[in-house]
């Protein structure tokens, strides 16, 4: 097994512990790990049995390390409190335990495509995860060219819905971001609309969105887009005040997020310019001071967004019995997990039944009613609207409007393999 790899199982309750690790080498079928013709064995792609009670082997393939780390821990955190749901906390689907082997992806697509390759070269016939959109573009093909389901996890990318059949969702898409931000935003015909992002798949995507939603309405849309790893923001700050939009749209992710918040704040253009973004994770909160306040916030998910309904308070239950912290991205693990447990319902060996089973599911997930459009696997979806209110470690989202998954819905597009 990888060095970046481990296998663990979880109960619900008042403790949650890892049970089991695999000690098979890279390359053997889980020696040790299931037993000759279990779900963890049978070749990828559906065909074959499963006895009674085999295991049925799924591998979580996410950011443990690395710049996405800490949106990593929320999803693998959603996921444990998903499974736990979802499966009325027996971690069992028909009387076959479900097994999920964790493998770190460093952020690094090589690193995650030999993940990948790994887990469905022992049999593995579902694959989830990732946070990155550079790296959900590559397992996609992965999971069609071996027919394995793959669920993508926060990549936000819109290139992966309807990438192909075998390759679906739990997050949101880019579209929706725009979508949901079009709607502050007032008649955006002759408007200036800059995207300030990083030149990068989820940046990209987010410039194609915006031009997409909010250009076909007849805005005139630019772009500034920072280099990865970039250390001096105030030069790409000082290139948006220069642009001199009507509204920045800011589409930013990784830890050096308060860097660009100072940068944008300093030259004046937070305050002087709608600016509008998409809520990050509860550590960001502080860190736009006092510029949050004059924020326009869209929003994935923060915690009581989805109004308390009872499977959001079972998510956030779970995961703070747990030791954790909701947090943006806990549905995208969640719901993958119930998304897992339906199609294992369907079949834990046939990945065609299983694709089956999710083609037009509707369900309750933490955010509200979301259902997978049958025809290219977009996940419909509320998105919300909010505002930091308070300052500093007082700072929190007050949400201001709910947004539809038929508001926000991105356009249907060809199945593409």
């Amino acid at each position: 097994m990888p060095k970046n790899s481990r296998t663990t199982s979880h109960r619900t309750g008042a403790s949650r512990a890892a049970v089991a690790v695999c000690l098979g080498a890279t390359g053997v079928l889980l020696a040790g790990c299931a037993s000759a013709g279990t779900a963890g064995t049978t070749p990828a792609g559906g065909g074959g049995s499963a006895s009674a009670s085999a295991p049925v082997k799924v591998g979580l393939v996410y950011s443990r390390t690395g710049p996405l780390a800490a949106y990593g821990l929320q999803y693998e955190q959603g996921f444990k409190a998903g499974l736990d749901y979802a499966t009325g906390g027996t971690d069992t689907v028909d009387g076959h335990p479900v097994q999920v082997t964790e493998d770190d992806d460093t952020g690094d697509p090589a690193t995650a495509v030999a993940d990948a390759k790994d887990l469905i070269g022992k049999g593995y016939k579902i694959l989830a995860g990732t946070v990155d959109s550079g790296i959900a573009v590559q397992l996609a093909p992965l999971a069609a060219q071996n027919r394995v389901l793959y669920i993508a996890g926060p990549a936000a990318t819109d290139a992966i819905t309807g990438i192909n059949t075998y390759t679906f969702r739990s997050g949101r898409q880019s579209y929706q971001d725009v979508a949901a931000a079009g709607s502050l935003v007032g008649d955006p015909s002759g408007k200036k609309i800059l995207v300030l992002t990083q030149d990068s798949a989820f940046g990209q995507a987010n410039v194609a969105a915006v031009k997409q939603v909010l250009g076909a309405k007849g805005a005139t849309v630019s772009s500034v887009e920072v280099p990865p790893g970039a250390t001096d923001l105030t030069t790409y700050a000082q290139r948006v005040k220069t642009a001199g939009p009507d509204l920045v749209y800011v589409a930013w992710a990784g830890t050096d997020a308060p860097a660009l918040w100072t940068a944008l704040d300093q030259q004046g253009v937070v305050g002087t310019t709608k600016v509008v973004t998409g809520l990050a994770g509860i550590a960001s909160y502080p860190l736009f001071g006092t510029a949050g306040n004059k924020v326009s916030f869209i929003a994935h998910y923060f915690p009581g967004a989805g109004g308390g309904n009872p499977v959001e308070t079972a998510m956030i239950n779970d995961i703070t019995r747990a030791g954790g912290t909701p947090d943006l991205f806990s549905p995208d693990g969640f719901t993958a997990a119930q998304m897992i447990v339906h199609a294992l319902q369907a079949s834990t060996t046939d990945t065609s039944a299983m694709v089956t089973a999710l083609d037009g599911w509707s369900f309750q997930g933490p955010k509200g009613a979301e259902q997978i459009r049958a025809s290219d696997h977009a996940l419909l979806q509320p998105m919300f609207q909010a505002t930091l209110v308070g300052t500093g470690a007082a700072a929190k989202p007050e949400l201001t409007a709910t947004l539809s998954a038929a508001q926000v819905a991105p356009p249907a597009v060809p199945m593409k393999g």
